[in-house]
């Protein structure tokens, strides 16, 4: 079992499969870094706030909070019952930039593909053809 796990391993395909994980993990960091650090305050600034992963609407607030209601931070470490809007629009514009620039890579590797099978030159002729022109020539 420990042969076959190995060979399992060894594979050129799940070795590329764990190198697009840590690429894709890394690479999400930086897109919601982007979203976080840049665009969406721009966005917040847009909509009157400076922190747009602040929006949120509060359900109630625990007994014994004795905090400001408008510190999401404070409320959320407190445990109390929230919406927090603002953070769920950050995490779908963080989902949009991923899967387009996603998107805009699958696009070029294709591209990059199709230009390489063009250029290939024209496969020569197959086996069976050349066994049907052997046949015929030591027919005549």
């Amino acid at each position: 079992m420990l042969k076959d796990f190995k060979e399992f391993i060894a594979k050129g395909n799940v070795i590329d499969l764990a190198v697009a994980v840590i690429i894709g993990a890394a690479f999400a960091t930086i897109v919601s870094s982007l979203t976080d650090e840049i665009i969406m305050p721009v966005v917040g600034a847009i909509f009157g706030g400076a922190d747009f992963s602040n929006y949120f609407i509060l359900l109630n607030t625990p007994d014994g909070y004795e905090g400001s209601p408008t510190d999401y931070a404070a409320l959320k470490e407190a445990g109390a019952a929230m919406i927090g809007y603002g953070a769920f629009i950050t995490a779908i514009i963080n989902f949009v930039i991923l899967a387009f620039i996603i998107f805009v890579m699958v696009r070029y590797v294709k591209k990059l593909t199709a230009k390489e099978e063009a250029a290939a030159p024209p496969a020569g002729p197959s086996e069976v053809d050349l066994l049907t022109e052997i046949r015929d020539l030591l027919k005549k």
